[in-house]
């Protein structure tokens, strides 16, 4: 006993949790956290809300969300994940990386502690912000901040991190970072264009903030998302790396408890739009048509055809290519609508409010894979046309469905 030493024996450390975790052990920890909040819990509640999707008859899963009826309780895990996992593991990266010189991890942590911010406060209101994360300091009740404030807090938090963002930096994430790979030029843009989507937020609340803003982001030449580039994490179909809603409907046992809203498939298949994503986004019923529930048509038969959300959306329990959907963060379609609206307002001197509704579409129709003449055909339509005559609020019309469009299956949480 007195040959050996006293830390040979200490077996009570799990090495697979340790107490202090580096940086590179933090980052991807955090962003799996926050894709599982808004890939599975906001996914399907966005998805229903957004009349992506309606509950299937043959089961009652979430019946809840389309009654607006669901329990206190059913937000917890949620909210849970996305402060105390996803949020504190980034308070811990920009403390340690700000404190040993490894900025970009720092810059990272602060765009996405604005992102994770700003999903919580945009589905919740007010929630706590300024007192939050401080339970080491014996802040075990922090208060609730008002919404004003938190996008307050966040327009700056985000400022900060593209402030530190150094593409020549010699330190920076590479693997750790499931995002972008520690591209630092793309995390530029993805801060660029969260930036835009809380200014535009704020149009109809706070214009004045709004346009002053925006106007910033246009003198500084800021550059947002582009083609190809939207942030999200993908998955693979090992088992526990696979999208989290198919996981989640794994986890039923492959009930499948959404199927297609009638609202979407309807507007999809009208002679006047003739929208051929349904056919990608949507699996067709056993007689070859596309067709959805009305939504909350609970007293349907079991057997009525329906269509189930489709390949790209982690929604089809039985298609692989659900288990490896990406969970998205941000599109690049997304960032050309946004530039759109803002262009359309007046607000965003340097962009054209017609060639970004345009890309907006050519983005969405590319990554689902259409070609360049199913997308000319598809814009070449009368209703879908941009209406460059037509009032601002006719342009805003048309970019915020063409918006609603391109998120369906990706983005639910967003689009509602």
């Amino acid at each position: 006993v007195s040959s050996c030493k006293k830390d040979y024996f200490d077996i009570n450390t799990d090495p697979n949790y340790p107490a202090n975790a580096d940086v590179e052990q933090l980052l991807p920890s955090a962003e799996a956290a926050i894709a599982h909040v808004i890939g599975n819990n906001f996914q399907i509640v966005g998805g229903l809300y957004s009349q992506y999707w309606t509950q299937s008859p043959a089961s009652s899963q979430y019946k809840i969300y389309e009654q607006y009826s669901p329990a206190a309780s059913d937000f917890d895990f949620p909210w849970q994940i996305m402060y105390s996992d996803a949020l504190f593991d980034l308070k811990t990266i920009d403390t340690k990386a700000t404190a040993d010189g490894r900025l970009q991890y720092a810059a990272i942590s602060k765009i996405l502690t604005a992102y994770s911010f700003q999903v919580l406060t945009d589905n919740f209101g007010d929630i706590p912000y300024s007192q939050a994360l401080q339970g080491g300091e014996g802040v075990l009740s922090p208060k609730y901040d008002a919404q004003e404030a938190v996008y307050n807090g966040i327009i700056s938090t985000v400022k900060a991190g593209i402030a530190l963002c150094d593409e020549n930096a010699e330190v920076h994430p590479g693997s750790d970072d499931l995002i972008f790979g520690g591209d630092m030029y793309l995390w530029r843009k993805f801060g660029n264009t969260i930036l835009l989507k809380m200014y535009l937020r704020l149009s109809e609340v706070n214009p004045t903030l709004a346009q002053q803003g925006i106007s910033e982001l246009d003198v500084n030449a800021a550059e947002f998302l582009s083609y190809e580039e939207s942030a999200k994490i993908n998955y693979i179909s090992q088992g526990g790396n696979t999208n989290p809603l198919f996981s989640a409907i794994q986890e039923l046992g492959s009930t499948q408890n959404l199927v297609a809203s009638a609202t979407t498939i309807d507007y999809m298949s009208d002679a006047n739009i003739n929208d051929p994503r349904m056919e990608v986004l949507y699996q067709p019923a056993l007689n070859g048509s596309y067709v959805g529930l009305p939504q909350g048509l609970y007293t349907a038969s079991a057997s009525t055809p329906t269509a189930y959300p489709g390949l790209i959306t982690g929604g089809y329990a039985a298609d692989e290519a659900s288990a490896l959907a990406p969970v998205v963060f941000l599109s690049g379609s997304e960032s050309f609508f946004l530039q759109s609206e803002a262009a359309a307002r007046g607000w965003l001197a340097s962009a054209d409010a017609q060639l970004n509704y345009e890309a907006g579409i050519e983005e969405s129709f590319t990554t689902l894979g259409f070609t360049p003449t199913d997308i000319s055909d598809y814009i070449a339509q009368t209703a879908i046309a941009y209406p460059a005559a037509g009032t601002t609020q006719d342009k805003i019309k048309a970019i915020i469905t063409q918006k609603w469009l391109s998120l369906c299956g990706t983005e639910g949480i967003e689009a509602w």
